[in-house]
């Protein structure tokens, strides 16, 4: 069986649905999920429901009995994922999981300088943990998703006419979850993948510059970018309400962008789809087309 973690969340249930279409029985896929509730879609598809928590150690080895490969997708609650973490990989062996395919974090600077330091370090203890556990592993590093781009950009930049981050001139690889989550099911259901590492990147990386020219391209409206300090943009959207943790958050990828921490090329993604993956100007073609707005 195939056990697929967060499995209600966007990645988990997007990589269910490509297990499916490449013909995997649904009595082969496994879910793991905390509320069996929030998980009635994956039930309807005949997945296999797993009741677990990553909070849990007893629930997790419970859940990973007779798992042959685990997806094991990172938690989302950064102060608590090193626990949990150890917790998915220390039940996973106990269980007899022969194969963890685990999703990490891809930057240039993996030390405490780097501004997304709080979100790599649990990040790289895991993929420790995964070597020295015994169990084969697949380390996929994740860049960006494209998907959040817009967010970074601001619901109202259309109508502002303004990029307002600080992320310099820097470049981000990013790439449409999605697409990730397919090549996570094609490393999945495929041969050859134990103790290798992918960079799931793109083949080009962009900056928020080329971003606006593309913008104003699209909408035919002049799309200008400033990048302020990290302190004055701090400044600005507390002065709009915005809340403190996700300033926080939006100015260290900002700023590990400006440092050139985000800009990894490469084409492993490429390779695992069989295709290369969608361009940033075509994603913003379908967000922002008059057609699509």
């Amino acid at each position: 069986m195939i056990l697929v973690t967060g499995a209600t969340g966007h990645f988990g249930k997007s990589t269910i649905d490509f297990l499916l279409e490449k013909g995997i029985s649904q009595s082969n896929i496994g879910a793991l999920v905390r509320d069996e509730e929030k998980a009635a879609d994956l039930k309807n598809k005949g997945v296999a429901l797993r009741i677990g928590d990553y909070d849990s150690y007893s629930s997790l080895i419970n859940a990973f009995k007779g798992v042959e490969k685990l997806l094991f997708v990172s938690g989302s609650d950064i102060m608590a994922r090193r626990t949990q973490h150890q917790h998915v990989v220390t039940a996973a062996k106990e269980a007899g999981v022969q194969h963890i395919v685990y999703t990490s974090f891809l930057g240039k600077n993996e030390t405490a300088s780097s501004p997304l330091w709080l979100v790599a370090q649990s990040h790289l203890q895991t993929e420790t943990w995964l070597k020295e556990s015994g169990i084969d592993y697949t380390i996929l590093k994740n860049t960006l998703y494209m998907d959040f781009v817009p967010t970074f950009l601001g619901e109202n930049v259309i109508e502002t006419g303004v990029i307002y981050l600080p992320a310099g001139h820097g470049k981000v690889g990013a790439v449409l979850r999605s697409e990730m989550a397919e090549a996570t099911a094609n490393t999945l259901t495929g041969s050859d993948h134990a103790g290798k590492t992918y960079h799931f990147t793109h083949q080009e990386a962009f900056s928020y510059q080329e971003v606006a020219d593309q913008l104003s391209e699209i909408t035919g409206k002049s799309i200008a970018y400033h990048s302020p300090t990290a302190e004055e943009y701090t400044l600005t959207l507390s002065g709009y309400g915005v809340p403190a943790e996700y300033i926080g958050l939006f100015s260290s990828f900002a700023v590990a962008q400006a440092n050139g921490e985000l800009d990894t090329v490469g084409s492993d993604l490429a390779q695992l789809l069989g295709r290369k993956p969608t361009t940033v100007k075509t994603f913003l073609n379908q967000v922002y087309s008059q057609s699509n707005r």
